[in-house]
């Protein structure tokens, strides 16, 4: 599709761009023969389906304990937003705070 011209049905306001959208514009709709050659995906792409199965199994010895506690929105906002892993960070400042580090 030359780059002036846009696909036909675009509307704002879903989570996509017009460019996005005539990106895909010209993707065929699925057909019921389409569907009856498809496969599961366990058996297309086993390997995905393996690592996207890989969990963490239970602790054998649990060293930490769930509790509920409660934040001022600021705090608990700035933990998380330093990323991945605030929660195992607020432990450890907690612990530092408490002078409890080895």
């Amino acid at each position: 599709m030359a780059s002036h011209e846009h696909a036909p049905g675009f509307e704002p306001g879903h989570g996509y761009t017009q460019e996005d959208w005539d990106d895909v514009s010209d993707n065929p709709e699925l057909t019921a023969e389409d569907f009856a050659k498809s496969r599961p995906l366990a058996e297309a792409m086993p390997e995905l389906v393996a690592a996207m199965e890989r969990r963490r199994g239970p602790q054998r010895a649990p060293t930490k304990d769930l509790v509920s506690l409660r934040l001022d929105k600021d705090v608990l906002a700035t933990l998380r937003a330093s990323g991945s892993g605030w929660q195992g960070r607020a432990n450890e400042m907690l612990r530092k705070g408490l002078g409890l580090d080895a």
